[in-house]
């Protein structure tokens, strides 16, 4: 499922127009993404939670030269799935 798929899905499900679907999606995605930037956790309960986690600095491999290069140190957005989700899965 695609973005446009999803907007599809959510503007049947609750009877609402598709460009109404839509700004409540890109909304919901915008202040996840902010939260996220400030550092805080979004928890959906039951659904799942993102959180912001910090990778350090490593050396790797470039897989074509065998050369060691430095990967810099970055934040990655993580998402664990809520026991709901999870069971619904399986």
């Amino acid at each position: 499922m695609n973005k446009s798929d999803l907007i599809d899905a959510m503007a049947a499900d609750a009877g609402i127009t598709k460009a109404a679907a839509k700004k409540a999606l890109e909304s919901f995605l915008g202040n996840v993404e902010k939260s996220l930037k400030k550092g805080n956790r979004v928890s959906l309960v039951g659904f799942g939670s993102w959180s912001v986690s910090k990778r350090a600095a490593r050396e790797g491999r470039n897989p074509q030269t065998g050369k060691t290069i430095k990967i810099a140190a970055k934040n990655v957005v993580k998402f664990k799935a809520g026991s709901e989700l999870s069971n619904s899965v399986n």
